[in-house]
């Protein structure tokens, strides 16, 4: 066991896609006290909780907080609004520009209620499954929105102004998906659990053409493995 937890508390952002558990898992390993946060805001993708629950039992955290957020706050997202979700982009469309199915200030949003948090349990430390090489264009996927959320976290609690320094732990920031699904398998993560489609058929299945699903399918090929998980589109 890692000596980077030596059983600390950490509050791990868990959505339940392939990303989120495999922090989750990293964390674990390192031998943090895990207390998992998810978020329910009408996300048209909600089986995501359903897997987020799956994946924090499987990982035996000690707590798991389901944080509602009234999703009329997030408008104009192909994930909270009645906007089409794209299919087969190419490669060059996903790196380009800021997608419809960004959420305004998601990250922002969800790392804030996740320091509250930490904060209430005595913790200084939170993970995030942020990504900045094979993701969809989201800003708040970036290292500098880590470094100056950090920044402010320290300035905007007791914790930080007492001299207890907050940390948010980005430990797939610079890793592709393949790289991140390598590490997954090494520390044992189960990825039939996790659902990261972003329009699901009404029974959950993943449709194999949004964003995420093609940047998850890629993934697992490139890491030289199947995914464990159906689709409606088989490729």
């Amino acid at each position: 066991m890692s000596p980077t937890g030596n059983g600390r508390k950490a509050v791990v952002l868990v959505s339940g896609g392939l990303d989120s558990a495999t922090v989750l898992a990293i964390a674990r390993h390192e031998g943090w006290e895990l207390h998992a946060i998810c978020f329910d805001y009408g996300q048209r993708h909600r089986f995501e909780l359903d897997s987020a629950a799956r994946v924090c039992e499987a990982n035996g955290v000690t707590s798991r907080f389901v944080f509602p957020i009234d999703t009329s706050i997030f408008q104009g997202s192909a994930l909270t609004n009645d906007i089409a979700v794209p299919h087969n982009r190419s490669a060059d469309q996903m790196s380009s520009g800021i997608p419809v199915t960004y959420v305004p200030a998601r990250n922002t949003i969800f790392l804030s209620v996740a320091l509250g948090l930490a904060e209430s349990i005595g913790s200084s430390d939170l993970f995030i499954g942020v990504n900045a090489i094979d993701y969809s264009g989201y800003p708040d996927c970036r290292p500098e929105f880590i470094t100056a959320f950090e920044t402010m976290a320290n300035l905007a609690t007791k914790l930080g102004v007492d001299g207890q320094q907050i940390a948010v732990h980005t430990p797939l920031v610079s890793l592709t998906k393949a790289q991140i699904i390598r590490r997954g398998l090494e520390l044992g993560v189960d990825y039939s659990l996790t659902h990261s489609c972003y329009d699901p058929s009404s029974d959950g299945i993943s449709c194999g053409e949004c964003d995420s699903c093609l940047l998850r399918l890629k993934g697992f090929a490139d890491a030289g493995t199947t995914d464990p998980i159906a689709y409606s589109v088989l490729r």
